[in-house]
């Protein structure tokens, strides 16, 4: 089963605002986000993933909008399960919109959206996604009880958050490979497309592929670094090469 690349340009936007969030009237504002998602998918991305978040710290609203306009590849749209979020995703209308846990002190998204504390309040997220023409992915932790609710509140697809694989090693890393082993069987059981996504790199990507019947990875923090040296155009062909392996 070929296994699909997301490609994730937040930290574009990141660089960028770092000099120029205090003067947006700047006749050139660089890094080009829109630039970016062109590059990756020159590279051979299958998919553009943005998260935008509430207090706008690196992803704009023109950015999503300008990407929507002028990249033909599915823009996966992470926010988080708020009023103004979700009106913004259904005036969107991303291809697919990630529902994920936000905190103002994080500098990146930290483990999965909590589905059992939130379930009456995506119950009725999910629908209103969903009229507005978007798939929906719940980006939470290989729990059963998380995986569960998920199926039974309707979304079409989990990401599952391999951040702990990613920061551990040795028989802490095979017990989370476990993890999302048992977390994808059981996603696809349910009928749910299961991706997954967060630290994974080309150092344990080989590792990863352990975890079976997983359709997307959601790369991006080591694409972008890795784009410092040899540009991300490159970098996402080398990701999506390595990738090939998955089996």
């Amino acid at each position: 089963m070929a296994l699909l690349l997301g490609v994730n340009i937040d930290h574009v936007a990141t660089l960028r605002q770092a000099r120029y969030a205090l003067n947006p009237e700047a006749t050139i504002s660089e890094p080009s986000v829109l630039l970016a998602a062109q590059e990756a998918q020159a590279g051979g991305a299958d998919s553009i993933t943005i998260h935008v978040r509430e207090d706008r710290r690196h992803m704009q609203d023109d950015d999503a909008i300008s990407i929507r306009r002028e990249i033909d590849l599915p823009l996966n749209l992470e926010l988080a399960n708020t009023p103004k979020m979700l009106a913004f995703a259904c005036d969107l209308k991303p291809d697919f919109t990630c529902l994920v846990p936000e905190k103002r002190e994080e500098i990146t998204t930290e483990g999965g959206l909590d589905v059992l504390s939130h379930f009456d309040s995506l119950k009725e997220s999910i629908p209103m996604l969903q009229e507005a023409g978007s798939k929906v992915s719940l980006f939470i932790d290989p729990e059963p009880a998380q995986i569960q609710a998920a199926s039974e509140l309707g979304a079409e697809m989990i990401e599952l958050h391999t951040g702990a694989f990613a920061l551990k090693s040795g028989a802490a890393r095979a017990a989370e490979l476990e993890r999302l082993q048992a977390g994808s069987e059981l996603g696809n059981s349910l009928g749910l497309q299961v991706n997954a996504g967060h630290g994974i790199h080309l150092e344990n990507l080989r590792q990863l592929f352990y975890v079976k019947n997983l359709k997307e990875l959601n790369v991006g923090h080591t694409l972008i670094s890795r784009s410092v040296f040899i540009g991300l155009r490159a970098a996402v062909a080398e990701m999506r090469l390595a990738m090939e392996a998955y089996s």
